[in-house]
């Protein structure tokens, strides 16, 4: 006998940019729109990007340091904290370039970090990464529920 897990249909790939500076923000976005499956949101400042998570439920954040009324650091360890965003895989960008920047941005949660300027390739290829990552864990996530749906229906009442 063969049990096949449930199947999600094929949804494009959600990732939020947040960034404070109107040009990075577009190129960014221009960058991530030209790999093909993947829808975009913004946000230009750390508070706006935690409601913008709430609303769009990004698959992956691409996450700028340096910003007004809430850094990138603070957005970073909300995230992580919170049982709803936790897995959300963050890249941090940064100008920043000091080894203990670095160390904070990795003490704050972030997955992968990049530096600015953004090179387009090594972009792309950390998002896909990050997004490849994002969606094995949630299949995973889905096969050891329906594994457990089905033991429970075994179990004797």
């Amino acid at each position: 006998m063969t049990i096949d897990a449930p199947q999600q249909p094929e949804r494009p790939s959600r990732v939020l940019v947040v960034d404070d500076n109107a040009q990075n923000l577009e190129l960014l976005v221009e960058y991530l729109q030209s790999m093909g499956g993947v829808q975009t949101a913004t946000a230009t400042d750390g508070l706006e990007a935690l409601e913008v998570v709430r609303i769009f439920r990004p698959d992956l954040i691409v996450l700028d340091i340096m910003m007004p009324r809430m850094s990138g650091f603070e957005v970073c360890q909300k995230l992580k904290a919170d049982p709803e965003t936790r897995d959300i895989p963050i890249l941090m960008v940064t100008a920043l370039n000091e080894m203990g920047d670095i160390e904070r941005a990795v003490e704050a949660g972030t997955d992968d970090f990049l530096s600015k300027p953004v090179n387009r390739l090594e972009l792309v290829t950390r998002v896909r990464t990050l997004l490849k990552l994002r969606h094995v864990t949630d299949r995973l996530e889905r096969t050891l529920a329906y594994l457990q749906e089905l033991e429970s229906a075994r179990q004797p009442q």
